[in-house]
């Protein structure tokens, strides 16, 4: 999605910029005089705020914020995979370990039946 949305705000800024370009040329060109009697006392003239980065400064911070959510995402994406396979290779080795456990419990098992059956006839002889 972040891909996508910086694809699409270099168009618009690329966009943006020929227009702005296109304007200064022409801007150039015309010189307009201002319409109308002159500002009463205690206005100043109208200046674009220098703090202010306007609409293309805008743009390439989202850009940026965009670039940078992308490898957020990439970096939790690729820390998950390692994490399900730190899960699953121990899970297998708990699997296995547990299953070794069984086969020696049932071969314990097995041979405990055998004593106890060698036992009873043993007893069942003596009697």
């Amino acid at each position: 999605d972040q891909r996508e949305t910086q694809k699409l705000l270099k168009a618009a800024l690329n966009v943006l910029a020929d227009f702005y370009k296109k304007s200064e040329a022409a801007s150039l060109v015309q010189k307009q005089e201002p319409v109308g009697p002159p500002p009463p006392a205690g206005f100043e003239t109208y200046e674009k705020n220098a703090a202010s980065g306007g609409v293309m400064s805008m743009i390439e911070q989202i850009i940026s914020d965009a670039k940078a959510m992308e490898a957020e995402a990439i970096r939790s994406e690729e820390d998950a995979q390692k994490a399900y396979e730190d899960f699953v290779k121990d899970t297998n080795a708990s699997i296995e370990a547990k299953s070794k456990d069984i086969v020696e419990k049932s071969e314990q098992r097995a041979k405990a039946e055998e004593e106890l059956v060698e036992t009873k006839e043993s007893k069942e002889a003596v009697m």
